[in-house]
């Protein structure tokens, strides 16, 4: 067996098939998934699993630069913003609006993980990155500006 906590293959393979720059989605039971998506459900019953669950378990094996969610994620459910800043402290957190996660950047994802949270607005952004330590680790090379925090 793997070492790592992810046990589910597709979502192993999906994170292993993720290069610099792409999107994943973590959403809700309820979110609108294109009908040509790369679509993982992992959905049983209401809150099963959960979105903390899940998400834990994606930090655990993804490297996220950036994390963005529903510009209304702060009032509508700061509980679950909290537990996002918490799971990946070291990425870059932004936000989008609701809309525009289900439009355009539910098009553009290259999976999208439905998980059986009942969470409002919780559908949780993450965009692929590198880790920085190993990809200019090599002598010679120079890590560009922003990249400096992640190098100490």
């Amino acid at each position: 067996m793997k070492r790592s906590r992810l046990l589910n293959a597709e979502l192993s393979h999906a994170i292993a098939s993720m290069g610099h720059g792409d999107l994943m989605i973590v959403c809700d039971a309820g979110f609108p998934i294109p009908r040509d998506a790369w679509r993982i459900d992992l959905a049983l019953v209401p809150d099963v699993p959960d979105l903390k669950t899940v998400l834990g378990a994606v930090a655990d094996a993804f490297i996220a630069e950036k994390v963005a969610y529903a510009d209304t994620l702060p009032e509508h459910n700061a509980p679950l913003l909290e537990t996002v800043r918490g799971l990946f402290p070291d990425a870059e957190h932004g936000f989008e609006t609701h809309e525009d996660i289900l439009g355009g950047l539910a098009a553009r994802a290259k999976c999208i993980v439905r998980t059986g949270a009942f969470d409002p607005w919780g559908n949780i952004l993450l965009y692929s990155g590198v880790e920085v330590r190993d990809w200019f680790s090599k002598p010679g090379t120079v890590a560009p500006d922003y990249y400096a925090d992640k190098l100490t």
